[in-house]
């Protein structure tokens, strides 16, 4: 025998009230008149009305699930990152929505309007490439939802962040370049936009003013998609330049096997010739010949910091304590990974 879910529209049809007179009554909201409110917990009493739990979570409630946005799944960093946030989310009891942008400021604008229609407690958010404007991320923000974001932000006054020290991991790069006896670095950056981009290109350039060596316009090409394709054709626009590089400094990993693989059709010897460090620890970059020299983010550590920071929000939200939340920023720390990319004869490892 099935069983008969009593809702408020029945209860509404038998009274010949409207459904949201019957909401409002079982709520006990004061504009309800004595009267009516007997009325309508009277007939769902009898008819043994049970509220639709889920849907009032969904409205009123903690739905203990937290919305992540990740700019690309396929890189391998993230793919760390993801790790991280759902090995705490998971044991905190939170459920985890993962949203790819793919990289497009449109599919951020619909994948965070999707996650705030489905009620999400909090979100996770690392901004696509082409994010300019952020006006969907503060009309979230004003409605109450708290936002962490991770790697890739911008200065929100009223968000916490979990970032690399990415101009430390620049310099470091740089600087290690210089002792392998490099003296014409260049540097493929990645769309200007991103904080992160203009974090390692002022490392880049400060460890090249600190070691007294030449800083031209000409060795800073943009690789906006930052792609492996783009890595090798701006690479070959380098290699036929009057005074080419004798380095490459590469924002990204597939960026960085780009250049490898255009130095390699020219004929040239890697790190004889011309010398290659990337940025993220691909797991390709290990498996390459030669190895690539990179720089590690600790992604899994990341995801897991900004889940932790990012319950902590939310669960002292639900206390209400009436103060206002903790904004903070977390930095995380790089590390070289030296491998033979980079490594010259007479060299420093």
């Amino acid at each position: 025998m099935s069983i008969v879910q009593v809702t408020i529209k029945d209860i509404a049809r038998e009274l010949g009230i409207s459904p949201s007179t019957v909401s409002r009554a079982l709520k006990d909201h004061p504009d309800i008149s004595t009267e009516t409110k007997k009325a309508v917990n009277a007939l769902a009493e009898k008819l043994n009305y049970q509220p639709n739990t889920v849907a009032l979570n969904l409205r009123q409630k903690k739905t203990n699930t937290i919305g992540v946005i990740i700019p690309e799944i396929v890189h391998f960093f993230f793919s760390t990152v993801i790790s991280g946030i759902e090995d705490v989310a998971y044991q905190a009891g939170y459920n985890v929505i993962l949203a790819q942008s793919n990289e497009s400021y449109q599919r951020e604008v619909t994948d965070l309007r999707a996650l705030f229609n489905s009620r999400v407690d909090g979100m996770l958010l690392s901004l696509s490439r082409e994010t300019t404007n952020f006006d969907h991320i503060e009309s979230v923000i004003s409605k109450g939802v708290p936002i962490v974001f991770y790697d890739r932000m911008y200065n929100s006054p009223t968000s916490s962040k979990v970032i690399v020290d990415d101009y430390a991991g620049a310099k470091e790069a740089v600087l290690h370049l210089v002792e392998q006896g490099c003296k014409r670095i260049a540097h493929l950056m990645a769309v200007p936009n991103l904080m992160i981009s203009t974090d390692r290109l002022r490392g880049y350039e400060d460890a090249l003013r600190e070691s007294k060596l030449e800083l031209s316009k000409d060795w800073i090409i943009e690789c906006n998609s930052s792609t492996l394709e783009e890595g090798k054709r701006v690479t070959k626009k380098l290699l036929s330049l009057a005074n080419p590089p004798d380095s490459i400094f590469a924002n990204m990993d597939p960026i960085a096997l780009g250049a490898m693989m255009a130095i390699k059709e020219k004929g040239l010897k890697i790190p004889k010739d011309i010398a290659v460090v990337g940025f993220s620890n691909w797991l390709f970059g290990e498996l390459v010949e030669p190895s690539l020299t990179t720089v590690d983010q600790p992604g899994f550590e990341m995801g897991q910091e900004a889940a932790r920071m990012l319950i902590k929000q939310i669960e002292s939200k639900e206390k209400d304590t009436g103060n206002e939340p903790l904004h903070e920023t977390k930095t995380l720390k790089t590390k070289l990974i030296i491998r033979n990319s980079s490594l010259r004869k007479g060299g420093k490892k």
